[in-house]
């Protein structure tokens, strides 16, 4: 007798009739009780003489029974008012293990009710703590930092003032149809970092994509 797959509710599935081949379609990651989100920020008016991988950006995982799956994290930057030495400008993304206490500085981004998510019917997102700098590098918390970046980011940096010296470029973004996301357990979190030349001031964009799970049971 001919092999059924069975689905919920009876269905069964099928063949295409020429190639034989099983008719599968791709969905979302399920999200159970929680959620898939997206949140998009900019920095201040960064001060120009930042030093080398200046934390701009701190994302803090603290649930003990759910991950976050880091799907995307996208950066742009832009001069501003005073321009830059000519020279070289790199973001980083880096792990943050043993991360028992949150970043300071900057501007927290707000997390509460129905924000960032990308449907209402999700639950509200259990991020401990997400924040962007606002006119300086964020103060770290208790953390520990990889001793290597995750991915990197390198771009030219002109003398020209109020001009965009990175567009809009993907820092993290695997293919989720074979590869692993940036998977968070509680205390775990990433931070992007900056270096830039000398003399400017400057603005980022940090945009980030993320689903929350159930940790028991999920495959991660």
């Amino acid at each position: 007798m001919p092999l059924q797959i069975q689905g919920s509710g009876g269905a069964v599935g099928q063949v295409d009739t020429n190639t034989n081949a099983l008719r599968t379609g791709l969905r979302p990651t399920d999200v159970g009780s929680q959620g898939s989100y997206a949140v998009a920020s900019t920095t201040g008016t960064v001060a120009a003489g930042q030093g080398a991988n200046s934390a701009i950006y701190s994302f803090r995982w603290t649930d003990s029974t759910r991950y976050a799956l880091i799907r995307r994290c996208t950066l742009s930057m832009a001069s501003l008012g005073t321009g830059f030495t000519a020279g070289v400008g790199s973001f980083g993304i880096i792990f943050a293990r043993s991360f028992t206490a949150s970043d300071t500085g900057g501007t927290a981004l707000t997390m509460t009710t129905n924000n960032a998510k990308r449907k209402t019917a999700f639950a509200t997102s259990l991020v401990g703590d997400l924040r962007i700098s606002s006119t300086a590098a964020l103060s770290a918390g208790t953390r520990t930092l990889d001793a290597q970046d995750l991915a990197l980011l390198m771009y030219a940096v002109s003398t020209s003032t109020n001009t965009v010296m990175l567009p809009t470029a993907t820092i993290w973004g695997p293919d989720f149809a074979g590869e692993w996301p940036l998977v968070l357990a509680q205390n775990e979190g990433f931070i992007v970092r900056a270096t830039v030349p000398a003399t400017g001031t400057w603005q980022a964009q940090v945009c980030i994509e993320w689903t929350e799970i159930t940790a028991s049971g999920s495959g991660f």
